[in-house]
């Protein structure tokens, strides 16, 4: 019935489909191959492209379905390298709409030639891309330049991040080209901040070739302030009179700003940007480690209408600062990662006492806040709201059974879920089961029936008592590394899920062949899988677990002490997808197994195998 589907309904159908089940899907038919094409054009799926010569027959492929988003790695300035950028400006160029050539070495001339080829770019990275503008004759003459700016007349974003040789002359012909520039990133470009000209600072009507200063820079977002909305200047070194300078810009109604790392910025300095930028809706402060309370009240004040805001790594930050968080009432995602004297119980109260719904909170991360007890979650999960979508609790080592068992409650619906390091953590836990005083002693005449027997009514197991780790039936991604009292008796009763993509147990001393197996019938969609330090799993277990997994593209088994060169032939056979493999400190593989395996599978880029085959650590060391 599907194949009489008229193409534009089967391309809308498939579009829900997640990427790999996508790609799954153009295999049925050739009906299916179009419309998934088609639906995967119209995600703007980037396509990452390996600059060689047996990349240029499936540049021409991609070019005859209109694909619009690519990422050419491996670039330098060979003749391979100048063929590829040829192909990508003939066959893709008239319909590309995002090209990133981060950390590549082209060379200026191919790459104006590229640029030339592609008008309807919107989004440029050349984050990396230091060889374009060591010479600094970029875009020097006139003629050329003006080409250039016809052919980018509507790109709207631009990234420059991580650039060593970037000047103001380099940035200024540069930036002349690209006149609609909506979004513009310069994180980690070295900024000279000299504000006063009797200290040697370049004047601001000079163009120097041999530095990016920010009296340039603020000239530019003067003469641009009226169509720039985000700004990135993270790991600059800004300094508050220079974000005093910046706000301050007549005309200038930044969206979205990204100060990570600048570890010099004041809280005064924050709180004058919150009057002077009220618009923003996206704000990152993370590293900015002299950050106190003040600036979280500053923003809950200012910026009513945000709804990203990362405040990670701020040593500072307190409860009392989290109580201005109820403030936010459109906030959508929050990160508080390494804020280790927040301990949940003020955040809790602000998301929960404000009258209303709470905010349409998508993704929290609290990872590694080493203040986060069992209470102060429990009375916070409730508070998040049903829109939540991302949970990171990662290393909050104190949080127990009770704080997963109310995560498996109140948020049914949550695609990522990061427990790693928390290792109170146990099979009970997973399982939904009430703890009590004497049930761990029941745990070795229980762990079979959990293992091995479907549940039923003849099951003598305890009934569950609240709700289980299978009840979050729509994950994506799941962290349980270290959690290390779970056991096969419950990851092989709940490790069920369908859409899983992500996965990592690593660290589990007691997952065995088992486990393993059971995993793999579960979970048959994953595409990432870490398992290093899991000393119990053999390759029977793999020959039995592998044939579950043909997606599976990145796969971690460092240190998995009982595996040996069977497990790699497994792999090989059955998981033809695998591009990233993790062998490294596997004592029973050594190194003329790992080469066979990559000649039989060229498409794998990527094989860590160091001190494989039982290399003595202690004299490389």
């Amino acid at each position: 019935m599907a194949e009489s589907l008229p193409l534009e309904m089967l391309t809308y159908i498939l579009s829900f489909l997640p990427l790999s089940d996508q790609k799954e899907a153009s295999l049925v038919s050739r009906a299916w191959y179009r419309a998934a094409q088609n639906a995967l054009r119209e995600t703007n799926v980037r396509y990452n492209i390996p600059v060689s010569s047996a990349s240029l027959l499936a540049i021409k492929s991609l070019g005859l379905r209109g694909i619009s988003c690519i990422s050419l790695t491996n670039l330098d300035g060979s003749p391979t390298s100048h063929l590829v950028l040829q192909s990508v400006a003939y066959h893709l160029g008239p319909h590309l709409q995002s090209l990133c050539l981060g950390g590549g070495s082209p060379t200026e001339a191919s790459f104006v030639a590229l640029i030339l080829g592609c008008p309807a770019l919107r989004t440029l990275d050349l984050s990396g891309c230091n060889s374009l503008f060591t010479s600094g004759t970029l875009l020097a003459q006139p003629e050329m330049a003006q080409r250039v700016r016809q052919a980018l007349s509507g790109l709207r974003e631009l990234k420059l991040a991580c650039l060593r040789n970037l000047s103001d002359l380099s940035f200024n012909q540069l930036s002349s080209c690209v006149p609609s520039l909506e979004r513009l990133s310069l994180a980690y470009c070295h900024l000279n901040f000299e504000l006063s000209p009797a200290q040697g600072s370049i004047n601001p009507q000079d163009d120097s070739p041999f530095q990016l200063s920010f009296h340039n820079l603020l000239r530019f977002v003067k003469e641009r302030a009226g169509k720039l909305r985000a700004l990135d200047l993270s790991g600059t070194g800004l300094p508050p009179e220079a974000l005093h300078s910046l706000g301050q810009v007549a005309g200038l109604q930044l969206q979205e700003l990204s100060l990570h790392s600048c570890r010099d910025l004041s809280t005064e300095a924050v709180a004058t940007l919150c009057r002077q930028q009220p618009g923003l809706t996206s704000l990152d402060l993370s590293g900015c480690s002299e950050l106190t309370d003040g600036a979280l009240l500053a923003v809950s004040r200012g910026l009513q209408h945000l709804q990203h805001l990362s405040l990670g790594k701020l040593q500072r930050l307190t409860d009392a600062g989290c109580t201005a968080l109820g403030g936010l009432r459109e906030l959508q995602s929050l990160d508080m990662a390494e804020c280790c004297l927040v301990s949940g119980r003020e955040l809790a109260q602000a998301l929960g006492s404000v009258s209303g719904a709470p905010p349409p909170l998508t993704s929290l991360r609290l990872a590694y806040c080493s203040s986060l007890k069992d209470a102060s979650v429990l009375s916070l999960i409730p508070a998040l709201g049903p829109s939540l979508r991302v949970l990171d609790l990662s290393s909050c080592m104190a949080l127990s059974n009770r704080t997963l068992q109310a995560i498996c409650t109140y948020h049914t619906h949550l695609s990522v879920l990061r427990l790693a390091w928390c290792k109170e953590l146990r099979d009970w836990g997973l399982l939904g089961l009430e703890e009590s005083s004497e049930k761990p002693a029941l745990c070795p005449q229980l762990c079979p029936e959990l293992e091995y027997q479907a549940s039923g009514p003849e099951d003598a197991s305890p009934k569950p008592q609240s709700s289980s780790l299978l009840i979050l039936q729509a994950l994506q991604e799941l962290d349980l590394t270290a959690c290390s009292k779970l056991t096969d008796a419950s990851l092989a009763k709940v490790l069920q899920f369908p859409q899983l993509r992500q996965l990592s147990l690593s660290l589990l001393p007691a997952l065995t062949d088992m486990g393993l197996v059971a995993v793999a019938r579960g979970c048959p969609s994953l595409e990432h899988l870490v398992l290093s330090h899991c000393s119990h799993i053999s390759d029977e277990g793999w020959a039995q677990a592998a044939g579950s997994w043909p997606r599976l593209q990145h796969l971690n088994l460092s240190s998995c002490s009982q595996l040996t060169e069977q497990t790699l032939d497994t792999i090989r056979q059955a998981c033809k997808q695998i591009r990233v493999l993790d062998v490294a400190m596997c004592p029973g593989i050594n190194v003329t197994a790992v080469r066979h395996f990559q000649a039989q599978l060229p498409q794998v880029t990527c094989v860590q195998s160091r001190f494989v085959g039982g290399a003595d650590l202690t004299l490389t060391l």
